[in-house]
């Protein structure tokens, strides 16, 4: 195994970043949570003084501003991030995916072009992978990208694109090869994009009615044969596919890390709860089947937490492309469909033990179970996460 990030932080260090953060997510997230869910408002705002925190770029290198940290460290900081709030927390996520693609893939000039902006949150970054006809088959895009002179045109639509409409820049999965044709199987063929948010050509869907997320857009991005010079190619051509899934890894572990974020504000209000709350003469708290759920909840949560932590390690640890990047795809999947699944139910449970309280929206409860549902779906949704990691069990044996 290889090293891919800088030397660790130490202990006072990294404790010193985490406060920081807890102090950002609650003095600018958590008071405006409920209003933003409300009034589906993107606080463009109170994202850039997250990006005057290095919030930003959290794994990008520093020659370009980013804060040079681990994944392991990163995943710390994106559950203090959803402690305040799941749904900014998860957009920042999502920024820090495109980032990081553009880092690790992008030439030395796209890197200079892009970053700053991202990195301080000026400009903010979409990834385009999903189509309507194209979710959990990710190879099955028919976007093309086709070659006219120096130039790509792209044509096609991208769906639940978080994101678009604000992004600056869209880093676009197109089919280059068209001899490789669409459906199961056909990953050859795919070319990642650079494309700008004002590009000739781009246009937005009208923004989605969701359950949740409300405070960040997700519309169709819709591509009517937008030119971009070759320069704007990621990486290399027909190496597209690659590197959306080399994203999605960090990605996976990042919504995990929103999760346990959210799920743990939602058990410590539940904690609280049964404290000040009285039936027939006692606190819930006194209760013992109140008792076994609050420690089913707080286990279920430490065991989520360990897988996430277990695998942003492994991605430290190794390089994408590597023998053993395989490996550490299954503990990325595993974390992300246990943490997902986990974080849900623990806050289900919360509402449960608020009763009808719970069901209110002054409480906050019912808007973490609304945000953490989607968890369970993007990303790869968690049958997805299964079928990754049977397969490597049947292929390698389990350990």
């Amino acid at each position: 195994m290889s090293m891919t990030v800088t030397e660790s932080l130490s202990a006072e260090e990294r404790e010193a970043i985490l406060d920081a953060v807890r102090d950002f997510a609650r003095t600018h997230l958590a008071p405006n949570a409920l209003e933003w869910d409300q009034t589906r408002h993107f606080p463009r705002d109170v994202l850039a003084i997250a990006g005057e925190l290095g919030l930003g770029g959290i794994y990008v290198r520093e020659d370009v501003g980013g804060s040079g940290l681990s994944r392991s460290d990163a995943v710390a900081i994106v559950e203090e991030l959803a402690v305040g709030d799941p749904t900014i927390a998860a957009y920042i996520t999502i920024h820090n995916m495109v980032a990081w693609m553009i880092d690790r893939y992008g030439t030395d000039a796209q890197r200079h072009a892009w970053l700053p902006r991202l990195v301080a949150m000026t400009e903010f970054g979409a990834y385009c992978l999903t189509e309507p006809g194209a979710g959990s088959d990710a190879a099955a895009i028919t976007t093309s990208a086709i070659a006219d002179g120096d130039d790509y045109v792209l044509t096609g639509v991208k769906q639940f694109i978080s994101g678009a409409g604000e992004a600056g820049v869209y880093v676009v999965m197109a089919r280059t090869d068209p001899a490789t044709g669409s459906g199961a199987g056909s990953a050859r063929g795919i070319t990642a994009f650079l494309v700008p948010g004002d590009a000739d050509g781009l246009s937005f869907g009208p923004h989605e009615k969701k359950m949740g997320w409300n405070a960040q857009p997700t519309r169709q991005v819709i591509l009517d044969r937008v030119r971009v010079p070759a320069s704007a190619v990621l990486g290399s051509l027909g190496g597209g596919f690659a590197i959306a899934m080399s994203g999605l890894n960090g990605g996976r572990i990042n919504i995990a890390a929103c999760s346990l974020g959210g799920a743990q504000w939602a058990l410590d209000r539940a904690v609280r709860y049964v404290h000040e709350r009285f039936t027939f003469g006692e606190p819930l708290a006194d209760k013992q089947a109140i008792v076994f759920r609050l420690a089913d909840m707080a286990t279920e949560l430490r065991a989520a937490r360990a897988l996430v932590q277990g695998a942003a390690l492994a991605l430290d640890q190794t390089t994408p492309g590597s023998s053993d990047y395989a490996e550490v795809t299954v503990q990325c999947a595993m974390a992300k469909r246990y943490a997902t699944d986990a974080g849900f139910t623990i806050a289900n449970e919360a509402l449960q033990l608020h009763g009808g309280y719970g069901y209110l929206q002054d409480y906050g409860i019912e808007k973490v179970v609304r945000d953490l549902r989607v968890h369970q779906i993007l990303e790869g949704t968690n049958e997805i996460m299964r079928v990754i990691i049977g397969r490597h069990v049947l292929a390698e044996g389990a350990r």
